[in-house]
């Protein structure tokens, strides 16, 4: 073991404040160096999404202390990039030590003399970004890791402006951290004693209540949603409450919810993995369905800014990808667009360089202008900011990624799952007034425009070496990138790293194949993974689904191979 590695391991245990359950946390990995030396030889990295980690004992991963180093890092940020008194507000969802960790930075936001506004209970991420908006908040923090298993946490650091932080603030938030010794930099008041001082205030109500309106005026239309009959699951996530209330609003949809994932739990007991885009996390959901016949399943992840969707085709319930129900929604607010409004220039739809190339061919026939950006829906939400920076938010009409996440409105910065609900909702009564499932209507748009079949592969990267691996696979297929791919000569080769248009420098390759065909590689930025997207189209469904085994099979043959450096 490093000598730096065991060092840091025995000053935490050496800690005198360290909390009882860390030091026993600390005392059963005695046995374990491998355990040691994951836990220890490194700090947890601050990324484009903040912090994302496993929870535990150590410098990689989230802990009180890792919270503290970041909350006394955006402080010291704050403090110099804001003149006058700065302020942020905070949310959290279900997961394990998230509200604990919530009430911690703020205690530390405020020994810094940093107003902290804090939602009372768990709320969706999108309603954070609410929040930091309304409240005219200089930042926001949200604790949250998303779809991540139980055994993770993270703290997502959001800007003034409602979006998670830009690749610039995330360096300035890091070299603050680089700075600060977590157990003797940072800046400490109690909870109840922010309260008491009015450092700490908790978020009003009607900020809440001003969060589900608008999240329900967007993508009104005349159908009502009245005879439709849907299964509901928060995931044991923080979506009930919004959703629920929002869904009431809509008026007279039957909902029933998923028993076991309705309230609060960040053990999620019945989805290891609570990621709304997976056939697991949603089997207590298509039981219901199965047994109750409802119009449609809908699922939000634990921190409610992204929504999976299934519906009934033929006589089998299946899942919709993140790219289908973004098609549909697009298609659909095109629709309705196209009946209410007009103006010289075009509306504009947003989405990301991995998601769906079926959404060029949608915004085409209907005159939309589409505006690609990198992963992360921050980018977007920046799209959203410059048209009404330009006075032309009225033209904003739609924004998706892959991974479910998607926003109809100016309201947010963020993916949100709340607004999806109801627009999906709303989607579902429009088919359903014309005889249409939600696959029906997708399989229609199939016919029009093509098969496009999308699939998503990860590889993970565990340990100490997971970094250095992923950085050569890169490197390799930057310098001896292959020339073919499953018999299909590549094309051309687009490195982002280099810069590609307004697009700011990213690690991403893409590969297009000869055959229209398409492959694109990154390195995750909040997870030990390397993504690969891969993209056909087909005139058939047989033709797309034959199309896309091939590819995948040979996209993961090539990891692995240059994974081993035989290229």
């Amino acid at each position: 073991m490093h000598k730096e590695v065991w060092e840091q391991y025995n000053l935490w245990r050496e800690e005198k404040t360290m909390p009882s359950d860390l030091k026993i946390l600390l005392n059963e990995m005695k046995e374990s160096p491998e355990e040691i030396r994951d836990s220890f030889y490194r700090d947890l990295e601050f990324g484009t999404g903040g912090l994302r980690g496993l929870l535990g004992a150590g410098t990689n991963r989230m802990n009180l202390y890792t919270v503290g180093k970041a909350a006394q890092g955006l402080a010291e940020h704050l403090k110099k990039s804001v003149s006058g008194p700065a302020s942020v507000a905070i949310a959290y969802d279900s997961r394990i030590k998230s509200e604990e960790f919530a009430r911690y930075a703020a205690g530390v936001l405020a020994a810094n003399e940093i107003r902290v506004w804090i939602y009372p209970r768990l709320q969706p991420t999108p309603a954070l970004s609410w929040a930091v908006r309304e409240l005219k908040c200089d930042g926001g923090i949200c604790i949250t890791a998303s779809h991540n298993p139980a055994s993770y946490n993270g703290f997502k650091v959001y800007g003034g402006d409602g979006c998670q932080i830009r690749p610039e603030e995330v360096r300035e938030i890091q070299a603050e951290m680089d700075c600060v010794d977590l157990f003797r930099d940072v800046g400490f008041m109690d909870f109840d004693e922010g309260i008491r001082q009015k450092r700490i205030r908790m978020i009003p109500g009607y900020i809440l209540n001003d969060y589900i309106e608008r999240s329900c005026r967007e993508g009104e239309t005349e159908p009502s949603c009245a005879r439709l009959r849907i299964v509901y699951t928060p995931l044991n996530g923080a979506g009930r409450e919004c959703v629920m209330r929002a869904l009431e609003k809509l008026g007279g949809i039957e909902v029933r919810v998923v028993p076991e994932q309705e309230m609060p739990d960040g053990n999620f007991p019945t989805c290891p993995c609570p990621n709304p885009e997976n056939h697991q996390a949603l089997e207590k959901g298509l039981f219901l369905c199965r047994k109750l016949h409802p119009d449609l399943l809908l699922a939000t992840d634990p921190d409610c800014d992204r929504v999976g969707a299934a519906a009934i085709e033929g006589n089998e319930w299946k899942l919709l990808t993140g790219n289908e129900t973004g098609i549909l929604l697009l298609n659909y607010l095109c629709l309705l667009r196209g009946k209410k409004h007009g103006g010289p220039k075009a509306d504009v739809a947003v989405t990301t360089i991995v998601s769906t190339d079926m959404a060029d061919a949608v915004c085409k026939k209907y005159g939309v202008e589409l505006r690609r950006t990198l992963t992360g829906f921050k980018y977007i939400g920046e799209q959203i900011g410059r048209l009404e920076e330009a006075g032309e938010a009225g033209r904003y009409l739609f924004g998706f990624e892959e991974s479910c996440g998607c926003l109809s409105g100016t309201h947010v910065r963020d993916k949100d799952g709340v607004n999806a609900v109801v627009l999906i909702c709303r989607m579902a009564a429009y088919y359903k007034e014309r005889g249409l499932t939600l696959w029906d209507a997708m399989k229609a748009l199939y016919e029009e425009f093509g098969w496009y079949q999308n699939e998503l592969l990860s590889f993970n990267f565990d340990g100490a070496d997971g970094t250095q691996v992923m950085e050569r696979i890169m490197r390799l297929l930057r310098t001896a990138g292959p020339e073919q791919i499953g018999g299909m000569k590549v094309a051309s080769i687009t490195d982002y790293q280099v810069g590609v248009g307004n697009l700011p420098k990213a690690d991403v390759l893409e590969f297009r194949l000869e055959n229209g065909g398409k492959l694109i590689i990154r390195p995750s930025g909040t997870e030990p993974k390397m993504k690969v997207y891969c993209f056909v189209r087909q005139d058939s469904r047989e033709g797309a689904l034959d199309a896309m085994k091939n590819l995948t099979g040979s996209a993961s043959g090539l990891l692995l191979r240059y994974q081993k450096g035989a290229v």
